[in-house]
C-alpha cells in the first residue's frame, strides 16, 4: 500500500510539471500563432480577391445575417480598391472532406463572379485529397457565376462545372458542397 501511494505521488508530480510546462509554452507561443494565422488569412484574402487593395470585416449584424443563411461561414470581409470602391467579398468558411475539416477562403466580385478559392487548412490524404490546393482544381472555380449551384466533373464542360480531383471524390464533393453553401448565403444576404 505504501509503495502504491509513493508511485501515485510521483505520477502526480510528473503530470503537474508536464502541465505547467505545456501551459508556459502555450502562453509563449499563442500570440505568435495568432499572428501567423492573421498573416495567412490576409494572404488568402489577397489571393482570392486580387482587385482589392484593402479589406474590412463585415459589421456584426450583417455577418449574423450571412451566417443565418449558412452556418459554415466563419468570417466575411469587404474588399476595396485603391479608390475605396467595393470590389467584392472574401468569405472564410469550412466544410468536411475525407480527412475531416477543410477551411477555405472564397472570393466573389460585386458583379457576382467567383474570383478565386484558397484552401487554408486540411487533413486530406497527401497526393489525393491534398490536391485540393493545386491550381488545376482551384482555378476551375474562377469566373463561375455565384448565382448558380456548382457541380464537379472529370471533364467539365458546362458553365457551372468545376474540375474534380482524381481519386478524391469525397474531398471534391465536400469542397463543392461547402462553396455552394457559401454561394447560397452570398445570394441571400450580400448579392445586390
Amino acid at each position: 500500500m505504501n509503495e502504491t501511494v509513493k508511485l501515485g505521488l510521483i505520477l502526480l508530480i510528473i503530470t503537474a510539471v508536464a502541465a505547467a510546462v505545456l501551459g508556459v509554452s502555450n502562453a509563449i507561443t499563442a500570440e505568435r500563432i495568432a499572428e501567423l494565422d492573421k498573416i495567412t488569412n490576409n494572404q488568402a484574402m489577397q489571393e482570392v480577391l486580387g482587385d482589392a487593395e484593402s479589406f474590412k470585416l463585415l459589421d456584426e449584424s450583417k455577418l449574423k445575417e450571412v451566417q443565418s443563411a449558412s452556418s459554415n461561414i466563419v468570417e466575411v470581409n469587404e474588399g476595396y480598391d485603391a479608390s475605396s470602391n467595393l470590389v467584392g467579398y472574401t468569405i472564410k468558411a469550412y466544410t468536411t472532406g475525407y480527412g475531416g475539416r477543410i477551411d477555405f477562403m472564397l472570393g466573389i466580385s460585386v458583379d457576382g463572379q467567383i474570383t478565386g478559392i484558397k484552401v487554408i487548412s486540411h487533413s486530406e490524404t497527401p497526393g489525393l485529397g491534398a490536391n485540393a490546393e493545386k491550381s488545376y482544381f482551384t482555378d476551375s472555380f474562377k469566373g463561375k457565376s455565384a448565382s448558380q449551384e456548382l457541380t464537379y466533373s472529370k471533364s467539365p464542360k458546362a458553365d457551372n462545372e468545376v474540375q474534380a480531383i482524381t481519386s478524391a471524390t469525397k474531398t471534391t464533393k465536400g469542397i463543392v458542397e461547402g462553396v455552394n453553401k457559401v454561394l447560397e448565403a452570398y445570394n441571400a444576404a450580400l448579392a445586390n
